[in-house]
């Protein structure tokens, strides 16, 4: 063996094996961006109820896995540990006592999907929203003013 192949395999030994883009890695629970449906911060998983959007990307994605941050407290997890039962869906909590990151929770292949928008934005579930209570609403002086 060359000299340079020793010491690789030492610090392979010593340091585990070395990883691509290990920051995205800290900062994804362990994966990389290219392989994620979604992500949710921190703030979005310790909210009442869990994000209908988030739902139904685990409804469709059955085969991905569900990595969740286990520096959070699991009475915010729980829930979306719930949904991931409900669909099949396999999960790991990842613990990095080192790093704490802003990401809640990641739904994600072991491979790459390059998915471009991998954030969900709530501002849009809210404007989904709106229609649905201003259609209730004419519903109701419709009804009323017959």
């Amino acid at each position: 063996m060359e000299r340079s192949n020793v010491d690789e395999y030492l610090q392979q030994g010593m340091y585990g094996q070395k990883q691509t883009k290990p920051d995205e890695r800290r900062k994804f629970l362990g994966t990389i961006r290219e392989r994620i449906v979604f992500a949710l911060t921190q703030r979005q998983v310790r909210r009442k109820g869990t994000l209908p959007q988030a739902e139904s990307l685990m409804k469709e994605n059955g085969d991905a896995h569900l990595f969740l941050n286990g520096n959070m407290s699991y009475t915010y997890l729980s829930k979306y540990i719930k949904l991931a039962e409900k669909y099949g869906i396999h999960y790991t909590m990842v613990t990095n006592k080192e790093h704490n990151t802003d990401i809640g929770l990641v739904l994600a292949y072991p491979h790459a999907i390059d998915k471009e928008e991998i954030y969900i934005d709530e501002n849009q579930e809210s404007q989904l929203a709106e229609p649905q209570v201003k259609m209730k609403k004419k519903s109701f002086f419709a009804k009323l003013f017959r």
